[in-house]
C-alpha cells in the first residue's frame, strides 16, 4: 500500500484509511465482534495503516472494537478517534448536541484512551464545531493533551474555513475531515484552497456517497429505518434516479480502465491532491479488497479532465444530510 503524508505535519499513513463507523453504526445492525475484528486485522495484513473512529459511534461500541482488534498492531497503525458531543458517559445517550468545552474534550480523551487500549490517541478530531465554545478554547484544550503526552495531532471536521484557520492559529491541524466525492465537491470551493495554503491534510469520508457511487443501488433501493440514509433527501426514490447519471459515469471509465466503479470513485479523489486521504468503509472483505485496488489505479490528466466535463453536466438532487444534520455541519 503506497503511504501519503497528512499535509506538512509529518503524519504518515497508508494513501486508503478504513472508516470503521458502519461497522458498529449507522448502517443498520451491526456486525458481531468477531467479524468486526477480523475485517480490521485484515486491513491491517493488506497495508492499511489508518483508522478512523469516534466516541459517538455506538455510542463507544466502535471505538472498543478498534482497541481490541488493533492492540497487537499498535505501533504499526494511526488511529484517529473524536471528540464534540454531549454523551452521557454511564448510558451512551446523547444529551443536547454538541459539547466542545474543555473540561469536556478532556474527559473524552480519558475514557477514548481507555476503550482504544492505548496510550496515546494519534489524531483527535472535533467531531462538529461547538458554536457555544470559541474554537480557540477547543484548540487550547487539544493543545494541553498534546503537551501531556495523551494525543499526537489535532483535526477539525465538518470545519469552515474561518473555523480552521483561527483553530490552526493556537494549535496546528493537522487533518480536516469532511464528506467528499465526485458526488459531493463542496470542500473544492474554500475548504481544499484553505488546507493547501496552511499545510493541512484531508481526509473525506463517505468516498463512495455512502455506497451510492458503487453501483449497488437504484431507484428501486430502500433501506431499514435503523440506516440513517433512510431519512437522507438524496437517498430518496425520487434523487437516486437522478443522481444514476454519475454513476453511470464512474461505470464507464471504469469499463475503459477494467475496474469498478467504486474504485474510479477513489481513484479520482486520490488523483486531487497528494495529501488527501480517503477513509472508505465496509463490513466485507470482498469490498476492502475492491477498494484497495483504487491506489493501483492511475488517472491521467485526460481521464480527469473527462471525468469533471461530464459531471459538470449533472447536477445532483438531494441533501446529503437531513436538515438537522446539516445545521450541525460548520459549513
Amino acid at each position: 500500500m503506497q503511504k501519503r503524508k497528512l499535509g506538512k505535519s509529518g503524519l504518515e499513513v497508508s494513501a486508503l484509511g478504513l472508516g470503521c463507523m458502519g461497522l458498529s453504526h449507522a448502517y443498520g445492525q451491526p456486525v458481531d465482534k468477531e467479524t468486526g475484528i477480523a475485517l480490521l486485522r485484515a486491513a491491517v495484513e493488506r497495508g492499511v495503516t489508518f483508522f478512523d473512529t469516534a466516541e459517538a459511534y455506538g455510542p463507544f461500541t466502535n471505538e472498543a472494537l478498534v482497541g481490541e482488534a488493533l492492540g497487537l498492531f499498535r505501533d504499526r497503525v494511526v488511529i484517529a478517534t473524536k471528540f464534540g458531543f454531549d454523551i452521557d458517559p454511564e448510558t451512551g445517550r446523547r444529551g443536547g448536541g454538541a459539547n466542545s468545552r474543555p473540561e469536556h474534550v478532556k474527559a473524552v480523551a480519558e475514557a477514548s484512551l481507555k476503550r482504544l487500549k492505548t496510550g496515546v490517541i494519534d489524531l483527535f478530531y472535533q467531531h462538529r464545531v461547538d458554536p457555544a465554545v470559541p474554537i480557540e478554547d477547543v484548540a487550547g484544550a487539544v493543545k494541553e493533551l498534546i503537551q501531556d503526552g495523551k494525543v499526537r495531532h489535532f483535526g477539525l471536521s465538518e470545519a469552515g474555513a474561518g473555523t480552521i484557520r483561527r483553530a490552526h492559529a493556537v494549535q496546528k491541524v493537522t487533518a480536516v475531515q469532511s464528506e467528499y466525492s465526485l458526488w459531493y465537491r463542496g470542500p473544492e470551493a474554500e475548504i481544499l484552497p484553505t488546507l493547501e495554503e496552511l499545510g493541512i491534510g484531508f481526509v473525506p469520508f463517505s468516498p463512495l456517497g455512502a455506497g451510492f457511487l458503487t453501483g449497488k443501488m437504484d431507484e428501486s433501493t430502500r433501506f431499514a429505518g435503523t440506516d440513517f440514509r433512510a431519512n437522507v433527501p438524496r437517498f430518496a426514490p425520487d434523487a437516486l434516479k437522478a443522481n444514476m447519471a454519475l454513476v453511470d459515469l464512474l461505470r464507464d471509465v471504469a469499463r475503459r480502465k477494467g475496474a469498478t466503479p467504486a474504485q474510479i470513485a477513489l481513484a479520482w479523489l486520490l488523483a486531487q491532491k497528494p495529501w488527501i486521504v480517503p477513509i472508505p468503509g465496509t463490513t466485507k472483505l470482498s469490498r476492502l479488497e475492491e477498494n484497495l485496488g483504487a491506489a493501483d489505479i492511475a488517472l491521467t490528466a485526460d481521464d480527469l479532465q473527462a471525468m469533471d466535463a461530464a459531471a459538470s453536466k449533472i447536477t445532483p438532487k438531494g441533501d446529503r444530510l437531513p436538515e438537522a444534520m446539516m445545521k450541525m455541519t460548520g459549513l
